[in-house]
Order: structure tokens, then sequence, then C-alpha cells
């Protein structure tokens, strides 16, 4: 029935001549319920007097087309199936499972070997690709092929799957306590309209014609051509981003570096901050609070990176209070999404060949909350392995917190005697 009325619907028109000769032609595979669907399918959409039309074109009487009408409406999907179904209850391949029941059992041992305790499993060690499994699977006397395989897995509850990020490891046992002090400090800063920033090394980035992750809109087919290997460009190098980022503001100032990411880089970096916007909007400022991670150039056993800031305390007049995040806790950092985050999707799918190409697409990198930054060249030259004393480390003027001192310290300018 149901591939009879497709037919008819793909053939109708209102031509009564027309639905003459090919009812005529369906009579005679037509029961009484189907001849009065077929008639009254010839209705619908059709206006006034269209029941009495069809009833003297096909010989069925108007009584039996509005009950045909009424059968349209009404039926339901799955009876119409159950009424015209053509295969045996039962019928078509079945699940290759059923045919092969311990096929399940057998995969299973190959994709989880670890939990099943086989460490001699042949997959334990490669790529579990599907015709990997089909090899191994045939091996075993299954018969199978990747597409089959496929639909086994999906309906196993297994999916394509990439590592995720979660585990981080040993965590400080002050944590949570160490993230409640940062947070009240910020707003004690903040009430005090003092400036608080969180800096942080981007990852280096290679200079030249080389690909660059994500897409960006180009004309159908004309992708962007860029060198086929990453090799350093010798003459361009590599760059190092160093950013700082104002939370009251939303504002950041990334530094590109040329030469080496040093605790020296790092604090010049935030002294060009200071100069080109920080005092400009804090022009009363007498503290600056700097969260930063515990590692890399800006770490808490930094020496010279106490040092710099010393000597930065000491120009600016400004009482540097430094909160470090605990191990493992970098991503928690505000730079990280509110400034570098943006500066990837600025500059994501497009090249960074030149110097000059990397400081526009950081320097207009905005948002709809309002980012702005500024972005500038630093071709200084930073020496490397610069050893601090024990006795420049005394003259310091730093004030450790009761509270893990060495995450948390302020480091006042040097009295003038």
């Amino acid at each position: 029935m149901l591939q009879l009325i497709n037919i008819y619907d793909i053939i109708h028109t209102m031509n009564i001549e027309k639905i003459t000769k090919k009812f005529e032609a369906l009579r005679p595979h037509l029961n009484e319920q189907t001849r009065r669907m077929v008639a009254a399918s010839e209705t619908i959409g059709e206006g006034y007097g269209v029941i009495s039309a069809i009833s003297r074109s096909t010989g069925v009487s108007r009584r039996a087309i509005s009950l045909g009408i009424k059968e349209l409406k009404t039926i339901t999907q799955e009876k119409l199936q159950n009424k015209t179904r053509i295969r045996k209850e039962g019928g078509g391949r079945k699940p290759v499972i059923e045919n092969d029941p311990t096929l399940k059992i057998d995969l299973e041992s190959l994709l989880e070997p670890a939990t099943r305790g086989d460490p001699e499993s042949p997959l334990m060690w490669t790529c579990k690709s599907l015709r990997m499994l089909v090899s191994e699977l045939v091996k075993m006397n299954h018969i199978i092929n990747h597409q089959t395989l496929a639909n086994l897995l999906r309906d196993m509850g297994y999916s394509l799957q990439a590592n995720k990020k979660t585990v981080e490891g040993n965590q400080s046992p002050d944590r949570n306590e160490q993230f409640k002090y940062i947070n009240e400090k910020v707003r004690s800063f903040q009430d005090d309209a003092q400036p608080v920033i969180s800096v942080d090394s981007k990852k280096k980035e290679i200079v030249g014609n080389f690909k660059n992750n994500g897409q960006t809109w180009r004309p159908k087919g004309s992708p962007e051509k860029v060198n086929a290997h990453d090799f350093e460009d010798k003459e361009l190098g590599k760059v190092i981003p160093f950013g700082i980022y104002d939370l009251i503001e939303n504002t950041g100032w990334v530094n590109i570096g040329l030469d080496y990411d040093t605790s020296a880089f790092a604090v010049a970096s935030i002294r060009g901050w200071w100069e080109n916007m920080g005092k400009q909007v804090y022009p009363s400022a007498d503290r600056l609070m700097i969260t930063a991670d515990c590692g890399g150039s800006n770490g808490y056993r930094r020496r010279l990176w106490k040092t710099e800031l010393q000597s930065f305390a000491n120009k600016t007049g400004l009482s540097i209070h430094v909160t470090h995040f605990p191990p493992g806790t970098s991503k928690w950092n505000k730079i990280e999404h509110r400034l570098f985050s943006f500066i990837s999707q600025n500059w994501r799918g497009k090249p960074l060949v030149s110097y000059e190409v990397i400081v526009n697409l950081i320097g207009s990198t905005k948002t709809k909350k309002g980012l702005e930054v500024q972005c500038r060249l630093d071709e200084n030259k930073y020496q490397k392995g610069i050893k601090i004393t024990d006795e420049e480390m005394d003259a310091l003027n730093i004030e450790r917190a009761a509270f893990h001192g060495e995450w948390n310290y302020a480091i006042h300018p040097e009295i003038k005697t």
C-alpha cells in the first residue's frame, strides 16, 4: 500500500481524465480500504466540490471518499507499516553479534587490555585503528569488515576520543587557602584604586612563513600557502611574548622579546607597561600588585626576579606586592584566558611572517567587553645565567607574608640614608 501510494503521488494531477485512467490502472492492486484512501488522497489540498468530481471519475462513492479522508488523518505511521509489511516478521540480516557471540568479548579485550589484566594483548602498544582491530579480530577467526566494526563500536558506546588535560598531579595542601589569599588581596587593592596586574610569558613563536593553527576566511580553494616544514629561520628566529594584563582596566601590554626569557626580560616588560600605560592610569599609585605563576622567568625561586623587582621599586617608588599561584595552577592566572586566548584567536590561521605582522596582530586584538592591547618589539639583549649572591639577596628590602612567605611577599623601595 505504501509503495502504491508513493507511486500514485508522483504521477498525481488534478486532470480528471488522467485521474480516471490512473485509478483504473491501480484498481486491480487495491482492496476496499486502499481504494477509498487512494481516491481520498486526490482531494488533499483541493477546494470545494472535489469529492464529487473524484467520485465521478473513480466510481468510489462520496461517503467512502469521506471515510478515506478521515482514515488518512487518523491512521498512524506505525499501523500503516504493520498493515503493509512485505517482509516476514524477523526477516533480514541478523546483527553480527548474534551470529558471532564471542565477537563482543574479543573486541573489548583488544580495546581495554589493561582493565582485563592482559598486558600481552597484541594491540597493547599499537594504534587501535579500525583496520588494525579488524586484522586482529580476523586472526581470532571472526568475519567482519571495518564498516561493520565501526557500527558495532557505536552500538557499544565507543567514539573517537582525544586526550583531555584534567589530571593536575600532586596538589599543594594550601592550594585553596592561597587562592583565597590572592582573591582577598586583589579586592583590597581594587578597593584602594591601586593597580593589579597578571603577568606571564606566552609560548615562543617561530617567525616566518609557517603554518599557524586555526582557520580564516579566504576565497574557496585558495588556502594561504606556507612552508611544508617548520624548520626555524635562523635569521628571524623565535619571539617571546611577555604579557601584562591589567585586571581593573581590562587592558593588556605585550613585550615581544627577541633574545632570552630571563627574569630581567620579565621585569623589563613590567617596567615598559608602567611607563607606557600604568602610571598614566594610576598617577597616585604607591603600590603595585603582581599575580604570577610559580615557575618560569617570574618564578618565586628566581633570585634575579626579586633583585630586578627591587630595582624597579627603587626607580618608581612603588611597593611591589607579589603573589604566586600554587604549582600546577597556572591556567587560573587571569592573563591566560583574558588576554592570551584572545591573541591566539585573533591570529589563528595567519602565518607570523615578520615582527611587524606579530606586533600588529597582537595590537589589534579586541573583545566585545572592551579589551585593548598595546604591543612593542623589544630588541634588547638579556644575558642568561646571571648569579645572585646571598649578600645581594640579604640586601633586598623584602617583606614576606606570614602565610607562605615564599609565595607572598612585598618588595619596598630602598630607604636612602
